[in-house]
């Protein structure tokens, strides 16, 4: 059986960060521990500034920023420490986290920049208020001689 490394907590400029160890990918227990662990730091000890060592890791599961979102609004100031590119790229990482200094990088509790999602121009769209709107055909087909089909 693998022995799974321990996670530690250390004391960096004036920041507690929690660091999970050279695991590359994390998942739910992983999140379940950082959120177990931050409720013990920020609600029990009353630590304000925490950080998370994130040198290591590719792949984070989807609740991650969301979580990190909710410490925030109960005022804690939250840092993502040395995120590879691939993190930097995802599109929460972009909208919510600035560098405040070489390697790391805050939690803004507002959207830095609105996120595009589509690709082209605004002349992609033509003005469809003049045409009426379509209306669904049902297309008859021999099953339709038969009887009805369920779940049209």
């Amino acid at each position: 059986m693998a022995r799974r490394q321990q996670m530690t907590i250390e004391n960096r400029n004036s920041y507690k960060v929690i660091c999970l160890g050279p695991m590359e990918i994390w998942d739910g227990s992983n999140l379940a521990l950082l959120r177990e662990t931050l409720a013990q730091l920020v609600e029990r000890d009353g630590v304000t500034r925490v950080g998370v060592d994130m040198s290591h890791v590719k792949y984070i599961p989807s609740g991650f920023f969301g979580m990190l979102f909710d410490w925030c609004e109960q005022g804690a100031s939250i840092c993502l420490d040395d995120p590879c590119e691939r993190v930097r790229q995802m599109i929460w990482f972009r909208q919510f986290l600035v560098p405040i200094s070489e390697g790391r990088f805050r939690l803004e509790p507002d959207a830095l920049e609105p996120v595009i999602m589509g690709v082209g121009d605004e002349s992609d769209w033509a003005d469809t208020s003049e045409m009426p709107p379509e209306v669904p055909q049902l297309v008859p087909t021999a099953a339709t001689a038969q009887g009805p089909l369920l779940g049209l």
